[in-house]
């Protein structure tokens, strides 16, 4: 009786955890879609919705886990798969940018390096194994199957409900109408560090980010310019970073977005040009503010769009 005990209560602490971690994804989510943006699959347009369906999964997952329901015919085949899945991104992602930064497992919520999460998905595993062999936990009859679809569609809609995609937000920061003005880049010239910025930066049109190493929000939006700065090299972008140098690795550890053209600028110099509301993004066509971008309605296909303007 003991032992029947604790496999219910070790399958319904399975279930907790695959809830858990499909809500942690959910707010902040963009850092998720952009994971399969970044590894080629999909594009920007498709890529919150496979979001939001995989989030659903791992609710629906966690729901029949945490009442064992179902387990050897679907439950535990379902849960196996998505973690192999994971598995497999994990190890590409040591490969492909190494052993640092946040994997996003637990979100933004807990952090872990690609190497945890694997060990993590590799101890679950084994407990699925375990499970499998020796709890069967209950079928749900054929007559009460309907509850099964429902808790289906409930999952996999939950997501879309409680964070729903802007559908023409790619389209919407371009068409809208903008006060011009003129940004005074001479205090970024005289007061940089790290790397000197160029003058080209008051010239023609530039992407120009204003991002604190510190800010959580900041480190959404560099990780979106580096995928679309890989994506299309071409598109002329800078960053101008605040904080003190010990924060420059763990901020790029997380983003991997060195390649950018960056440098630092702190103090008075760094509000005058950015304001107090991070990260600041701007469109700027020699030296004039066309527009102030918010980072979630960046989207690549209008940047290369204004630039051909």
């Amino acid at each position: 009786m003991a032992k029947k005990i604790f496999l219910i209560f070790l399958c319904s602490l399975m279930g907790v955890v695959f809830i858990y971690s499909g809500w942690t994804k959910l707010f902040p989510i963009e850092p998720f879609e952009y994971t399969f943006v970044d590894l080629g699959f999909i594009n920007w347009q498709v890529a919150p919705f496979v979001a939001r369906v995989l989030i659903g999964f791992e609710f629906l997952i966690g729901i029949l886990l945490l009442f064992n329901l179902n387990l050897k015919n679907f439950t535990y085949k379902l849960a196996i798969g998505t973690l192999l899945i994971f598995c497999v991104y994990l190890i590409l992602l040591i490969v492909i940018v190494g052993n640092k930064g946040n994997c996003g497992c637990f979100g933004e919520t807990i952090k872990m390096t690609p190497l945890q999460a694997l060990v993590k998905n590799i101890m679950m595993l084994t407990l699925f194994f375990i499970l499998y062999k020796f709890h069967e936990g209950w079928e749900v009859p054929k007559k009460w199957s309907i509850a099964i679809t429902l808790i289906f569609a409930c999952s996999i809609a939950f997501p879309f409900v409680r964070n729903p995609i802007e559908l023409n937000y790619s389209e919407v920061y371009l068409n809208k109408d903008t006060q011009n003005f003129k940004l005074e880049l001479d205090s970024l010239y005289n007061n940089a560090t790290l790397n000197i910025p160029p003058k080209t930066l008051s010239k023609g049109k530039q992407i120009i980010s204003f991002m604190s190493m510190s800010c959580p929000h900041c480190r959404i939006a560099a990780k979106k310019l580096r995928i679309i700065h890989e994506r299309n090299p071409q598109i002329p972008m800078y960053i101008v970073l605040n904080g003190t140098d010990e924060k420059l690795k763990p901020f790029y550890d997380d983003t991997h977005a060195e390649a950018i053209p960056h440098c630092i600028l702190n103090g008075k110099n760094f509000i005058f040009l950015a304001g107090l509301n991070m990260p600041r993004i701007y469109l700027i066509n020699n030296s004039i503010i066309e527009f102030d971008v918010n980072y979630i309605d960046l989207d690549q296909g209008e940047l290369e769009k204004w630039l051909q303007k």
